[in-house]
């Protein structure tokens, strides 16, 4: 996990105990602290820390970003298996159990994620189901279109993860650019068909998947996509067009409306 200076306390405090709360608890949890924070966020993590009696706490100076302060926590993690959480979501009591089931009876694959609930408030407020395919060969062509893994829900071998450069920075595109990578590696992926994360949305998510500049660097990345031949030029050019009528010639509240219409159940 990793935790900013303006990540909600109370959100941050559920979301660590979601996933110390587990039908199988990890053994460690590593917090990255992504640059400076409040003085009540470090009392918050203290007592964490002593309630948890697992959590390794890593301070970073500066901000420097998720695809850093992930990379950082998890070369130091000790174990292979290691899943990503964020800092507001909460995951469902079974998740781990259900993700390590799934590496024991897929043992070639390499991330295993599943769907996940958007809800505002309460998890009771379900305001989108984000779907993604099952099999690895789904997901590849997936892939072509849309980042295939909700990025929240995944656990991963973080041997496969370094091999192929780990987390590198890449705006607010980290995961797709490491799911592409992974894909040019070799390396395999497997979605668990229902929700074992609760994500908190609002406006401010569909703000951040617009702009010139969130478009940009999803352009470089299709570009990127283009040039291992994973995308043909037909492709590349309408997946830039659709970027630019959602991300850039949409306002955010037509934006969120076709978020919610079309890429969510």
């Amino acid at each position: 996990m990793s935790v900013y200076r303006n990540d909600n306390i109370r959100d941050f405090a559920d979301a660590v105990m979601s996933i110390y709360n587990q039908t199988c608890p990890p053994d460690e949890i590593i917090l990255v602290i992504d640059g400076p924070v409040p003085q009540i966020m470090h009392d918050t993590i203290n007592v964490l820390k002593e309630k948890t009696g697992i959590m390794k706490v890593i301070p970073l100076e500066l901000n420097m970003g998720h695809a850093i302060a992930r990379q950082t926590g998890l070369e130091a993690a000790k174990n292979d298996l290691c899943a990503v959480m964020d800092a507001d979501d909460l995951s469902v009591v079974d998740r781990f159990e259900k993700q390590l089931k799934a590496f024991e009876e897929h043992p070639d694959v390499s991330v295993v994620g599943s769907l996940i609930n958007e809800f505002i408030h309460t998890t009771d407020n379900v305001v989108g189901i984000r779907i993604v395919p099952e099999k690895d060969i789904d997901i590849k062509d997936y892939m072509k279109s849309r980042c295939p893994m909700n990025l929240v829900t995944i656990m991963l071998k973080k041997s496969d993860v370094m091999k192929v450069g780990g987390y590198q920075d890449w705006y607010c595109e980290e995961d797709y650019y490491l799911w592409i990578r992974l894909t040019l590696g070799g390396y395999k992926f497997y979605n668990i068909q229902e929700n074992l994360v609760n994500v908190r949305v609002g406006k401010e998510m569909y703000q951040r998947r617009g702009g010139k500049k969130y478009f940009d660097s999803e352009v470089r990345l299709q570009k990127y996509m283009l040039d291992h031949n994973l995308i043909s030029w037909p492709k590349y050019a309408y997946n830039v067009l659709i970027r630019w009528v959602v991300q850039v010639a949409m306002p955010n509240k037509v934006r969120g409306w076709v978020f919610r219409t079309f890429a969510r159940k």
